[in-house]
């Protein structure tokens, strides 16, 4: 349950043609350390930019995050994005929410994220694709720093049976 599909260095290393090849039309991203780093108040225009190539090659996008709804709709609703915020993945609800938002079936959904306990287990309980992507920046939550030390004996595993490798660039 805790195996992505692809482990990816950054959202900036995957074009929409990764997606686009595997037959995903929408995607399910989380926002802090994914999408812009912890306590940012706006998402950089290479990220920016890089969601509206994906929004123009066809894929739908919806953010769902453990984040207030209120922050994600501050940061998301200039870009015309939506969001299921206070999400507390990896409940099932706020994911199956988020693919009615998209209109698309779990086999045809992505969910992209920065944290195995959350954003892959969430995805892979629905069967949909996951991908794993290092974390934007160090900072973050104080409940997440000690998530991160069982993530890293799980990732190292993973690893060490060859079910995952470090992260590369993908295009």
């Amino acid at each position: 349950m805790f195996h992505p599909d692809a482990y990816i260095s950054s959202l900036t290393d995957i074009r929409p043609k990764y997606f686009v090849e595997r037959g995903i039309k929408g995607l399910i991203i989380d926002l802090d350390n994914t999408l812009l780093s912890w306590k940012s108040e706006a998402i950089e225009p290479e990220i920016s930019g890089l969601l509206q190539d994906y929004t123009a090659a066809g894929l739908k996008i919806c953010v769902v995050s453990n984040a207030f709804n209120s922050r994600v709709s501050d940061i998301l609703s200039p870009l015309g994005i939506p969001g299921v915020g206070r999400a507390r993945k990896p409940r099932r609800k706020p994911f199956l929410k988020a693919l009615k938002i998209l209109g698309t079936d779990k086999d045809e959904t992505a969910v992209v994220g920065d944290q195995l306990f959350t954003d892959v287990f969430g995805g892979n309980r629905l069967g949909c694709y996951t991908v794993l992507v290092k974390p934007i920046c160090k900072t973050e939550f104080v409940g997440t720093r000690f998530v991160r030390i069982a993530e890293k004996l799980v990732l190292r595993n993973l690893a060490k049976n060859r079910i995952v490798k470090a992260p590369v660039r993908r295009r």
